[in-house]
């Protein structure tokens, strides 16, 4: 675990708050930083904190505490879309029929059931989901089978718990091979995730439903949801959330390329704040890429900031409460004030292509000046009006005089025409001067 430059006791007090406020059992937590640039070690926890009671069979250390990640689990799920579209296994504007004949919403585009603008319907047919013993996938088929359409592809967006029941049976029919072994053997052994399951194994938190009057608890049922697992059945911890945190902010060579990643996070319906199964949320430094996650008596954050290569990572054992994105915000917002990104240091240009040497100058726009510029290997446009003046001049008899008193002479050449400013050794050309060409007035000199 990486050490911060500044206490924690930051992160423990926005976790102690929303906890009271959220009347939560308990809640974990943690950070992930990226190392410093050009660090050799991987992305890591820089803090985990725990508060309140978790209240289970048996508890553990907090990062090895397992919490039901709910909606979490759809991410599983569209890695293992985007793993067999990126093979040619199948193809993301095919409709579901050509995977599953039988299933119902045969018509629509897997993109659309990726992105919950598909027009199926929020949930199965049959009693709360989540909170029920689920049936296998033909049991599914026949309950939802005259279920009309909410709405046509792509006029709308309402999210879908069962379009992800369905997609998790697309993929696992094209591979052969149901959909949890295929979450374990391509996303979760290649990523070292060992505590990451299908049922709760312990230590792990007891979810509860929170009294509104009394503030006692219930505790909820640990459902196995059968068909619908691929929606939101997976338990984890903050150390494996953590890992796969760092997965989504950059990749992995044996599970999803970081482009796919990338791909799956561009907003499909403007304002559904979701792409391919990953949903992205607004940040302070650029969005965020998660999910989060609910289930009888849990909630969970997953939301990983790619501008700063950090994440948050959250769990409570309560169906209600303030674990949000407010708070992941919050902790992100904390974690970069404390630990800043130091960023890349910059470099002289050693070799400037020929096409860009013609570019380079002041260009107009209208009556707008814009100077392009070369830098760190990027062709940049900034408009040339300042911000804040380096010296401002009044005309008088001896010239232009500056508000510190310096004289402007304006040097004009043989011509007439003006060939240079001198604001005392500080000498201004039209162009960058040649250091091996003599120079009016002599060499300039630098306070």
């Amino acid at each position: 675990m990486r050490d911060l430059p500044a206490p924690g006791r930051r992160f423990d007090a926005l976790l102690a708050a929303a906890q009271r406020a959220g009347r939560l059992p308990s809640m974990t937590a943690g950070l992930v930083r990226a190392p410093s640039t050009g660090s050799a070690q991987a992305a890591g926890l820089a803090w985990v904190g725990r508060t309140g009671d978790v209240v289970g069979e048996r508890t553990g250390e907090p990062a090895d505490t397992q919490y039901r990640i709910g909606s979490i689990t759809k991410t599983f799920t569209s890695v293992l879309v985007l793993q067999a579209r990126d093979e040619g296994l199948l193809a993301l504007d095919e409709p579901l029929a050509s995977y599953l004949p039988e299933a119902p919403y045969g018509d629509r585009p897997l993109r659309a059931m990726l992105s919950h603008s598909a027009g199926i319907p929020g949930e199965p047919v049959g009693p709360w989901w989540e909170r029920s013993t689920g049936g296998d996938f033909a049991a599914l088929v026949e309950a939802n089978r005259d279920q009309p359409a909410r709405y046509e592809v792509d006029t709308d967006h309402v999210y879908s718990n069962l379009a992800f029941g369905l997609l998790g049976e697309a993929v696992a029919r094209v591979r052969g091979e149901d959909w949890w072994s295929l979450v374990r053997s391509r996303i979760l052994d290649p990523l070292g995730m060992g505590r990451t399951t299908y049922q709760a194994t312990p230590p792990h938190a007891q979810g509860y439903s929170v009294s509104h009057l009394l503030g006692t608890l219930t505790p909820e049922p640990h459902s196995d949801t059968g068909a619908m697992a691929p929606a939101g059945q997976m338990w984890s911890t903050v150390t494996d959330l953590a890992t796969y945190a760092d997965f989504v902010l950059h990749g992995h060579d044996d599970v999803l390329a970081l482009p796919t990643l990338q791909e799956a996070a561009v907003e499909r319906h403007p304002g559904s704040q979701y792409g391919l199964g990953f949903r992205t949320v607004p940040g302070a430094r650029g969005p965020l890429v998660g999910h989060t996650g609910t289930m009888p008596g849990f909630m969970a954050v997953l939301l990983c900031e790619r501008a700063t290569g950090t994440a948050f990572v959250g769990f409570t054992n309560a169906t209600v409460g303030l674990l949000s994105v407010p708070l992941a915000t919050s902790m992100l917002d904390a974690l970069a004030e404390s630990d800043p990104e130091v960023g890349e240091p910059w470099w002289p240009t050693t070799d400037v292509p020929d096409e860009v040497r013609e570019l380079v100058g002041v260009w107009h726009w209208g009556e707008t000046a814009f100077e392009v510029s070369w830098d760190s290997g990027e062709l940049r446009m900034l408009e040339l009006r300042a911000q804040a003046a380096y010296e401002e001049y009044h005309r008088e008899d001896r010239g232009w005089v500056g508000t510190d008193g310096t004289l402007l002479e304006v040097v004009r050449g043989s011509d007439g025409a003006v060939s240079h400013l001198l604001s005392e050794t500080y000498l201004f050309t039209r162009t960058p001067y040649d250091p091996s060409a003599p120079i009016p007035g002599g060499p300039p000199e630098h306070a």
